[in-house]
């Protein structure tokens, strides 16, 4: 049973998946951040939220919130890529590895087939 792991892990295109790794941890990091992190401007914003806003600040938050959606559309973008590559990675093992199962079970059948074969000529 380890002989076909190690054979699964040898079809497993490792310069690909190496490749990608820096991209997967820095987007990880990135999301960490994003998500990890509550600035002071956050913090003032729950606390003004008590008291109506005013048209200027209205304005400035709309400004500001069109540009967190113009970062989170390029980053969305960036992760798509990224997440296109690492399915056409996966779908690449999983090939592989059906056609190990198959060529295992073939080899399995032919040597089952030998064995009997050197029986019945055995005079078995």
């Amino acid at each position: 049973m380890a002989v076909g792991w190690i054979s699964v892990l040898k079809l497993v295109p490792w310069d690909e998946v190496i490749s990608n790794a820096p991209k997967i941890a820095m987007k990880a990091k990135e999301l960490w951040d994003k998500t990890s992190k509550k600035t002071p401007a956050d913090q003032d914003q729950l606390k003004a939220a008590a008291k109506p806003p005013s048209p200027a600040e209205l304005q400035a938050r709309l400004e500001t919130a069109e540009v967190h959606l113009a970062e989170l559309r390029q980053q969305m973008s960036d992760s798509s890529e990224l997440i296109k590559a690492l399915a056409n990675q996966n779908a690449q093992l999983v090939q592989r590895i059906a056609r190990i199962r198959w060529a295992t079970a073939a080899a399995g059948a032919l040597g089952l087939l030998a064995l009997l074969a050197a029986w019945f000529l055995r005079g078995g």
